[in-house]
């Protein structure tokens, strides 16, 4: 039941539902009070929209993917290989002379010195990126690497958050501008009703707009590009 996985709810389906925030609440203002009525074909709407919501996550997913696509093309790269690369300081030198050394032996070739690394950069990243599929494979166990479970649901989230940004923005635009019509239509009347999901998009506008940044997908990409390195620590203590 991989819907209910902590990692998808929290890193696709919660993005989902905070980019469609506006447009949902102004579905439920439009059904109103009207909950006591509502019989088989209204629940199995309800029933619908919350399988819907998983189909959301999905589409989430492959925007969040195509929008770091981009954004690594025109930042240096992905957390791998850029959190290894010598002239990268985020860890300390001593550390990760024996990161390297570690994830040399475990794969098997020589790891590239800073010499090497410069005159070479492609060849250097290659080793950087086998370094980084090599520990992804060896910590997926969620309890034991709680930490860096915690920082790849944070990069997640705000990658797909930040790919939704356009659409769920558009998405408030409508709401919004469809509340206003229906307050001008009846003279303010609605006012209580629908003022309900104007501010509802005022805080989802700001959000999306001061938030939602590149910025932040880059800081949590690298926040979990480091942790993942450090992982290496309960590798070689597991290992010895």
């Amino acid at each position: 039941m991989d819907f209910l996985d902590g990692y998808v709810v929290r890193a696709r389906l919660f993005p989902a539902m905070l980019a469609v925030a506006p447009a949902l609440v102004f579905l439920l203002v439009m059904v109103g009070g009207n909950y006591e009525n509502l019989g088989l074909p209204e629940a199995l709407i309800a029933v619908t929209v919350a399988v819907l919501f998983f189909a959301f996550a999905d589409i989430a997913r492959r925007f969040g993917r195509r929008a770091e696509r981009k954004l690594f093309a025109t930042s240096g790269g992905r957390p791998f290989p850029t959190v290894l690369r010598h002239r990268d300081k985020s860890i300390n030198v001593r550390s990760k002379a024996r990161y390297l050394d570690f994830l040399s032996r475990e794969l098997g070739e020589e790891a590239p010195t800073a010499a090497q690394e410069g005159a070479n950069p492609a060849a250097a990243d290659e080793f950087y990126v086998s370094c980084g599929d090599f520990l992804r494979e060896r910590t997926r166990d969620q309890s034991r690497f709680s930490v860096l479970f915690a920082e790849n649901v944070s990069y997640g989230f705000r990658r797909n958050l930040y790919g939704l940004k356009c659409p769920g923005l558009l998405l408030n635009a409508v709401a919004a501008a469809a509340s206003f019509w229906l307050i001008y239509r009846a003279s303010g009347a609605n006012l209580s009703i629908y003022g309900v999901v104007l501010v509802v998009s005022a805080i989802h506008a700001l959000y999306f707009v001061a938030g939602v940044t590149r910025e932040s997908v880059l800081d949590a990409g690298h926040q979990y590009g480091r942790q993942l390195v450090l992982s290496c620590e309960e590798l070689q203590r597991a290992a010895a």
